[in-house]
């Protein structure tokens, strides 16, 4: 098990945190060490002076890692907006270099990284770069987590295009159930996008705290054997 993935999604809210830390506790079940990074993390609580990443801590404890916060998540703001407009307001220069460093020596220390974006595929990091090109810096696949309703069919396949146009390996997509039992969709979601993009798609209902254990086994088989 030597591939590392990036987690991204085709919006924020879409379960990104949901899916990897099920993926990072499955993998640590299984005595994997696995190493975890949130890059970048905007609406971070403060809390005794210091800006907490929730996302960041979950991936933390799903994963058992010992590594410090500040390495799992390098940059930290505090404003619940994009996260170019958050560093911008808070005078903050986020670096892919210092996050490609971080990322170095994270997986030198790991058997395989699980990274969490931010927002979704385009969302901008800074001025004029975004989520994408920091997968392309990093090299790695992704994996897709979308929210099964009416109309994740054409946000995923605009996320499949998006990464695709750049050059960027999507391995698997993930569909997060909702909670509108009226939405007649969800029980075609999964197929028409399998069917449209060639891509393995697997259904986590998120009303559960942790993913279904066979989904999760099926999901590792696919991507981690």
């Amino acid at each position: 098990m030597s591939r590392s993935y990036f987690i991204t999604a085709t919006d924020t809210g879409a379960g990104k945190t949901f899916v990897s830390s099920s993926i990072a506790r499955a993998l640590r079940l299984k005595g994997v060490d696995v190493g975890v990074m949130k890059p970048v993390e905007s609406g971070c609580a403060e809390i005794d002076g210091s800006l907490v990443p929730e996302d960041a801590v979950a991936l933390k404890a799903a994963s058992c890692s010992a590594d410090a916060i500040e390495e799992i998540c390098p940059y930290r703001l505090s404003q619940p907006i994009s996260p170019h407009l958050a560093a911008r307001l808070s005078g903050v220069k986020i670096d892919f270099e210092v996050i490609k460093s971080g990322y170095r020596k994270l997986s030198a220390r790991h058997g395989l990284m699980l990274v969490e974006g931010a927002g979704g595929l385009l969302a901008p990091l800074t001025d004029d770069k975004t989520v994408a090109d920091l997968v392309v810096a990093l090299r790695l696949p992704v994996i897709i987590a979308a929210t099964s309703k009416l109309g994740v069919i054409n946000h995923t396949l605009l996320t499949v295009e998006a990464a695709r146009n750049r050059g960027i390996e999507v391995r698997a997509i993930i569909l997060n159930g909702n909670s509108e039992a009226s939405d007649g969709s969800m029980k075609y979601n999964s197929k028409e996008i399998e069917r449209i993009t060639g891509l393995r798609v697997f259904d986590f209902p998120r009303a559960k705290k942790e993913a279904p254990d066979l989904t999760v086994e099926g999901l590792i088989a696919c991507l981690f054997q």
